[in-house]
This record gives C-alpha cells, sequence and structure tokens, in this order.
C-alpha cells in the first residue's frame, strides 16, 4: 500500500491519452474528429497532449461521435484508504506500531513497552518528542528527573535533553509517541512523583 490511489489530479491526467487511445482504435484523425465534433482540430490536440483542460462541453461531443462511454474516458478517481498499514517491529523486547503514512514529520507510533527489570540508559537525539500513556505505568528520566506516569498522562520534551523512558511496575505499557525534529523546550504535563 505504499503506492497512493489514484487522486483527482491524477484522474484528470488520464484523460488526455484515454481520449488519444479511443480516437486511434475507431482510426480516425484529428481532422476527422473536429468534423463530427465542431470541435477545431488545434482544440482536440490540445486535449490529447493535456495542454487544455477537459470540459463537459468538450468530453460529451467527442464520447458521442467516438461512440464510447463517458467513463471510458473519464474515471472517477478512486478515495483513498485512510487506514495506516501495520507493520509492527521489536527491538530490545518493544514493540513499535507505525501509526503515520509519512516518513516525513511528525511520525505517530504505539509503543508497547515490557514489563522488566531495566536500567535506564539515557540518550539524546535532535526533535521533540511527545508521549501519551495509553495503559499501565511509565518510568520516565529527563536528565536528573525520575518520576512514574499513569494512564491518560501526556509529557512532552526536546530530545536533546538527555532521557529514557521503561515500564514502571510489574506489567507492561503502552505509550502513543509523537516524534518531529521541532527543537522546542521542555514542557511537563505531569508532575514528578516518586515510586
Amino acid at each position: 500500500m505504499n503506492d497512493p490511489q489514484p487522486s483527482v489530479s491524477a484522474a484528470i491526467e488520464q484523460i488526455a491519452p484515454r481520449l488519444r487511445r479511443a480516437r486511434e482504435k475507431k482510426d480516425l484523425s484529428l481532422a476527422d474528429l473536429a468534423r463530427a465534433t465542431g470541435i477545431s482540430t488545434s482544440t482536440l490536440s490540445r486535449l490529447e497532449s493535456a495542454q487544455r483542460k477537459p470540459s463537459l462541453e468538450l468530453l460529451l461531443p467527442i464520447t458521442a461521435a467516438l461512440g464510447v462511454p463517458l467513463d471510458e474516458i473519464v474515471a472517477a478517481p478512486r478515495v483513498l484508504d485512510p487506514r495506516v498499514p501495520q507493520h509492527p517491529t521489536r527491538k530490545d523486547g518493544r514493540v513499535l506500531v507505525p501509526l503515520s503514512r509519512r516518513q516525513g514529520e511528525p511520525r505517530a507510533y504505539k509503543m508497547v513497552i515490557p514489563a522488566h527489570d531495566e536500567e535506564p540508559h539515557l540518550r539524546t537525539h535532535e526533535g521533540h518528542e511527545w508521549l501519551f500513556v495509553l495503559r499501565g505505568r511509565l518510568r520516565v528520566r529527563l536528565a536528573d528527573q525520575d518520576f512514574v506516569m499513569g494512564e491518560g498522562e501526556a509529557a512532552e520534551f526536546d530530545c536533546r535533553t538527555p532521557h529514557w523512558f521503561g515500564a514502571a511496575g510489574r506489567g507492561d505499557v503502552e505509550v502513543l509517541s509523537l516524534f518531529g525534529k521541532q527543537g522546542e523546550r521542555i514542557h511537563l504535563r505531569t508532575g514528578p512523583s516518586r515510586g
């Protein structure tokens, strides 16, 4: 599903080659079609080379003269399927499910982090991250801060701040993560807690 389905502009782009193919299939010249429709040869030529936008006023007499249904020349654009394909990856026991289709910014993920004793390994990188706890408890380390977030809590931070997060307690934690390269300052939406 990497290939997006045709949009309106893509459907319009297909009209010119379809007109040409339909005319050639009937073994008609542009002059023959001009005589049959009353549309000038130059206008027909520009339609077939996509140098003129097609309109119903032009397409209806052309399709009638060619004896082809209008929907053979003008196909309705297909609606883009908005669902994002689910291709989870697993790294260090964590499951990462992409929630955004594009490789650009921001990127959205659902993470499932298993419960296990893990020493925090703080890291830094470019970007800005937003976390939302869907289920379970999330331990977050931001530089010298160490706190636990519960379900429904959110935090956002500049990734240049040394950081780490993992499951707190005995159960797995599910987190929604948005990541972008915008370097913003830290804004915690949850207060520090111990435990």
